[in-house]
């Protein structure tokens, strides 16, 4: 086991610098694998929510990263808007990476509290405090900008906040969807795929926003759904707002790891979203162990 997870580290170290140059072309979104698109399809079926994924009220993504050079992805809906509630702090995290990166903004013990609790217990006056330090405009454009990417109008759009987390109007909504707090499966699951490989902002600031993400303090959705499981590290944001429930999630368990997301407009979506959770986890850590045995 110990030897499984040395090797994950040092591919990590070694393969890192060629991920950032490869990630400019879009390796994420040319890694659909069709074994494991095929076992999230059969899973959704198992559980009863096929329906839901048909009627565009359920969205997915499942990415395999235990080699981080080969990531191996799965999705459904995964390129639609939806309203995500609190998941689309993870940008203003990312905004906040980017003004400490460019010299705009010192990380001191206010700003180091604040993003801790919008992260793990998503404090909305936190999430506004941040917001504004950073610049509202100035994370959209940064959402936008050509080395980030997460965020296309020409394409499917991603993550988006043009609103505080509080009472008032929104200052921007998404071009595509006319969303607030906007996210597609596809682009939450890029960020965290960019976290783990160390390639969002610097890899110093990359293993500051995991650290973030860290320690959940709300344990429900996927967190509750993956309580079997000793020793599993997660790293995740959530969302929640009337009928609009979301996760998302980065975990490293015994030397695998792999991205989820869920996105549900469903009174029930609470329900599905811990209900995914252990059949996610077990789907890819079987393909997982296949793929490494098979490397062997």
């Amino acid at each position: 086991m110990k030897s499984l997870k040395l090797l994950f580290f040092v591919a990590l170290l070694f393969t890192s610098t060629s991920i950032l140059g490869a990630e400019a072309t879009g390796v994420l979104s040319e890694a659909v694998d069709p074994r494991l698109q095929q076992g999230l399809e059969n899973l959704v079926r198992e559980l009863g929510l096929a329906t839901a994924v048909e009627e565009k009220k359920l969205s997915l993504a499942l990415v395999i990263v235990t080699d981080p050079a080969r990531p191996r992805l799965a999705e459904l809906n995964g390129h639609q808007m939806v309203y995500a509630a609190s998941l689309p702090k993870i940008a203003i995290l990312l905004g906040a990476a980017v003004e400490i990166h460019e010299g705009r903004l010192m990380m001191d013990e206010k700003l180091h509290k604040d993003l801790n609790d919008m992260i793990r217990f998503s404090c909305n006056a936190c999430a506004t405090r941040v917001l504004a330090r950073v610049g509202r405009e100035e994370l959209i454009e940064t959402l936008q900008s050509p080395e980030y990417r997460f965020y296309d109008q020409q394409g499917a759009g991603g993550l988006w906040v043009g609103k505080d987390y509080g009472p008032g109007s929104a200052y921007k909504r998404d071009p595509l969807a006319g969303l607030s707090h906007g996210a597609t499966a596809f682009q939450a699951a890029r960020f965290y795929y960019k976290l783990q490989t160390g390639t969002l902002v610097t890899p110093e600031l990359s293993n500051m926003m995991l650290d973030t993400l860290s320690r959940p303090g709300i344990s429900h959705k996927f967190v509750k759904g993956l309580k079997a499981w000793d020793r599993l590290e997660i790293y995740r944001k959530s969302g929640t707002w009337e009928s609009f429930h979301a996760d998302s999630a980065l975990v490293r368990y015994g030397g695998h790891a792999y991205i989820m997301v869920a996105l549900a407009h469903s009174s029930e979506g609470a329900d599905w979203l811990e209900k995914l959770a252990a059949p996610l986890h077990r789907l890819a850590i079987a393909e997982s162990w296949r793929a490494v045995k098979a490397a062997q």
